[in-house]
């Protein structure tokens, strides 16, 4: 059986809609990475600022291009306007494995139902188009309003990585590691994301 990838993945529901990333969509990203430049606070490639936005993008859409990545551009039905971003990377199609992350909203968007929108669609199509085994998920371990908001879509904490990153500033951090399995998808995380809509 033939593996691949999409080209081009569209995710959409009442309230969210996930398209792949463009260069010209800097335009819709720059506010944030002018206004709220603290979204990237745990992150290990920024996007504050439009030299950091652009190489952001840049480095996303490279990484499409040689299929280990796909990133995506969020766009919020309910505001009518666009909220952040996410991507799918790590993408290992032999083993049905990858990782979720980078993912990002701007303040007026955070604490909202749109997270859960986004990872139910994402998850959605990770487990019942692609037929993926496992997702993964990362996060800096002092990051905590990330770490409970994967916890609260039903990620499963298996550990910590302990001094496996540089950070910007020069020191070292601990990453957590959480995953989600496709068993796990359809016997109980599916349900209960679902319920949270």
């Amino acid at each position: 059986m033939e593996i691949f990838f999409p080209k081009d993945i569209i995710l959409e529901d009442d309230f969210v809609l996930l398209r792949p990333l463009q260069a010209e969509d800097m335009e819709y990203l720059l506010p944030f990475s002018i206004n709220e430049p603290n979204l990237w606070k745990y992150s290990l490639v920024r996007a504050n600022g439009r030299e950091n936005l652009i190489h952001y993008i840049d480095v996303a859409l490279e990484a499409k291009a040689n299929a280990t990545e796909f990133p995506f551009i969020v766009f919020d039905k309910q505001s009518g306007k666009y909220a952040g971003s996410t991507r799918f990377y790590d993408i290992n199609l032999p083993f049905k494995t990858l990782q979720l992350g980078y993912t990002w909203y701007g303040k007026d968007f955070q604490g909202t139902k749109l997270n859960k929108h986004c990872k139910y669609l994402l998850l959605e199509f990770v487990f019942e188009k692609l037929q993926m085994e496992r997702v993964e998920f990362r996060a800096d371990a002092s990051n905590e309003r990330s770490i409970n908001a994967m916890k609260s879509i039903g990620c499963t904490v298996e550990g910590i990585l302990r001094s496996n990153m540089h950070t910007l500033e020069g020191s070292r951090r601990d990453s957590i590691v959480l995953s989600i399995l496709k068993n796990e998808w359809f016997e109980s995380v599916k349900q209960n994301l679902q319920a949270k809509l």
